[in-house]
């Protein structure tokens, strides 16, 4: 798969696993495991670029002693998902378009 394509489908897939409620990593990554293979080390490389972009805040609580960061996103995070589904549908388009032969054998 092309990188770039990956890369904004792994960014797709952090936003949507905290679209609900706010998430800490290792959660994120069992919540999107059954859909594609995510590193620790690749989620938070992820999650400081989200950041930096503004589309989830960071904010850190105690959990059993430590602290934990939880993550929640912003309304640009959502909007990133809208459009991100909007240019699905496009992306469709073209899968079916390149398929279609193989579709009428």
């Amino acid at each position: 798969m092309d990188i770039q394509l990956k890369r904004g489908l792994l960014d797709i897939c952090v936003l949507a696993a905290i679209k609900n409620e706010d998430s800490y990593g290792y959660k994120i990554i069992k919540d999107v495991s059954p859909y594609i293979q995510l590193s620790e080390s690749t989620l938070y490389t992820i999650l400081k670029r989200l950041e930096s972009m503004g589309m989830l805040t960071v904010r850190s609580a105690e959990h059993d002693g430590r602290l934990r960061k939880y993550y929640h996103i912003t309304d640009l995070g959502v909007k990133r998902i809208e459009d991100f589904r909007e240019d699905w549908k496009e992306i469709m388009t073209v899968y079916s378009f390149v398929t279609k032969e193989e579709q009428n054998d």
